[in-house]
Parts: structure tokens; sequence; C-alpha cells
């Protein structure tokens, strides 16, 4: 699909991943891009749905908007991650489908895979067993939009994707002690520590499971390609193919950041899921994605702008 002229909804737009890919929208030539934004439309009401397409008529809908966290976030909103994640997809999807949107480009989660699925896990396998228990709803909600993509491209001719990324971070992530992921925690916490010249930090669980990291620019241009050059119904893998355990990142962090004490594991708090790593062959060879921004520099990155932003906010 040449997107050159199109109109591009992108739901989540104003978000962490939905302004890089925005962005890289914007990077094209003669695309309309439309940001639908909360306080104006609430995605999880059918008339704010309703609205949102006779507002903008796309041509093209990118839905990235979700409600998502780490997992003290899902632990506290297992029943608000499930309904709203899987009542917005619904919604968007049939009215893009009644109103004859050309393509629309759904995310998943790395969540949605069973909880002790094989490494590097392969998209064949997504339904082979249950995903950890305490991110299954929000994972189960989002991999029903793979069902109803799937679905409505056999019954309708809907050209519906399913992209799957895996945890994503950079500059602008989500800080919030209450609602935000592995990376950003362990970096305030760090950078908090070197501040207070505190001398330990506590982690959760026992430092054993690893986690694959993407950086978020390469999520957008992964996505921006996916819209252009994929049509297929089958889910594809978002990511970089490697793993670190959290231990290892702690430590890594540690000595980007200048924390010198050491880390207290609370193994009373869960691990969540064993081991994460994506197998990304099908991102490589269907439409051309290979991450490329180097783990360590993109921390870097990370580090970087956190503590401006720090120091900008006084």
């Amino acid at each position: 699909m040449r997107l050159s002229g199109k109109r591009i909804m992108v739901t989540g737009g104003a978000g962490f991943l939905g302004r890089r890919v925005v962005s890289a929208l914007r990077e094209g030539e003669g695309a309309e891009i439309q940001v639908p934004l909360l306080e104006d439309y609430d995605l999880c009401h059918e008339a704010a749905v309703e609205r949102v397409y006779s507002d903008f008529q796309p041509q093209v809908v990118i839905h990235l908007a979700a409600e998502v966290g780490g997992i003290g976030a899902n632990r506290a909103n297992p029943g608000r991650f499930a309904y709203r994640n899987l009542v917005m997809g619904a919604l968007l999807m049939e009215h893009a489908r009644l109103s004859g949107v050309e393509k629309f480009v759904a995310l998943g989660t790395i969540c949605a895979y069973p909880k002790f699925a094989r490494v590097p896990f392969r998209e064949e396998e997504l339904w082979d067993g249950y995903p950890e228990e305490t991110n299954a709803p929000y994972g189960l909600a989002k991999k029903m939009l793979l069902v109803l993509a799937q679905a409505y491209r056999q019954q309708y001719g809907f050209n519906a994707i399913f992209l799957l990324p895996v945890n994503l971070y950079g500059p602008g992530d989500n800080f919030n002690p209450d609602t935000s992921h592995v990376i950003p925690a362990m970096i305030r916490k760090c950078v908090e520590a070197v501040e207070q010249r505190a001398d330990e930090i506590v982690l959760w669980g026992d430092g054993s499971p690893t986690r694959e990291f993407l950086y978020v620019d390469d999520c957008a241009e992964a996505i921006v390609r996916a819209t252009e050059l994929y049509g297929g119904s089958e889910p594809v893998n978002i990511g970089a193919g490697k793993e670190i355990s959290i231990r290892d990142l702690a430590n890594l962090i540690a000595g980007l950041t200048g924390f010198k004490g050491r880390f207290v594991w609370d193994t009373s708090q869960p691990n969540g899921q064993p081991r994460r790593c994506l197998d990304t062959r099908r991102a490589a060879e269907w439409f051309g994605f290979r991450a490329r921004v180097d783990f360590r520099e993109g921390l870097l990155r990370t580090i970087q702008w956190y503590t401006e932003s720090r120091r900008q906010s006084g």
C-alpha cells in the first residue's frame, strides 16, 4: 500500500510510541495524519468511535491506543485493562469495516504468549498455552484483536494485520513509579539513589527472568514498514531478537547511571514470565525490518533524556 495521499488515523498518536509513528509517517510524502485525543474521543464508547470515523474519515487506521503498565499496574487493574483494551479494539475494527477503511493495523503484545513459551517465541506457537497470570487479562484482550482481524478477513475480506511488539523503551517513556515498566523504573530508582547517596535499591523478584527490549524509534519504523508492505493474516513479531536477564539489566543501568550500591531482591514480589525473546525472522523476511539501535546506546539516550527532564522540572 502506498501511503502517499492517504488519510491515516493513529489512535494513541500522542503517546510514547504514537508520537514516533506519527513522526515517521510525516517523513513520507503527502499523507494526512490524524490523531484523535482521549479528551475528545473515549474510544471505549461506541458513540465516540462512530464520531471519530465520521470526523476524520480515515482510509488507514493504525491502532496504538491501549491501557498499559508494568506488573504492579496489571495486578491492580486486571478488569480495567481487560475491558478497555478489548472493547476499544473491537469497536475500532468493526467501525473501520463499516466505514470502508482500506487497512487496519492492530498492535498486540508479547504478554499474549504462553507463560512457558519456547524461546525464541515463534508466532506459530502463540496459542500453545495460557499467558503469565499477572499480565493475562491484558494479553488476552489484545490477543482477541488477532482473532477478530483473521475472522473479518475471512468473512468480509477486510485488510487487517496484527503485530506483536516486544517491551519498548526510550526517551519520553513513562517514569511514573506506579505504572512504569522495568527499564524506566530501574533508571528512576538508580538516578534517585545517586542523588540521595543511598547505598541500596530494592527490586522485585529474584532477577532471574529474561526480557527483550526494542528502542521505540525502531518499533515505529517497523509499524510504518508493515503498514506499507505487509498485508497478510498471520501475526508478526516486532523485536530485536536478544534477551537479557533482569539482574544483568540492573547492573548495566547501575553502571550507566553511576549507582555503586547494591541491589536487594524482594522475592515476595512476582518475577513475571520466566523468559521473553522473540523470533524476528518474519518481520525481516516479510517487510524488511531489523532493529538498528544498539541496546547500550538506547539506554544511554533514555537516561540522558530522563536526567535532563528532571533538571528542567526543577
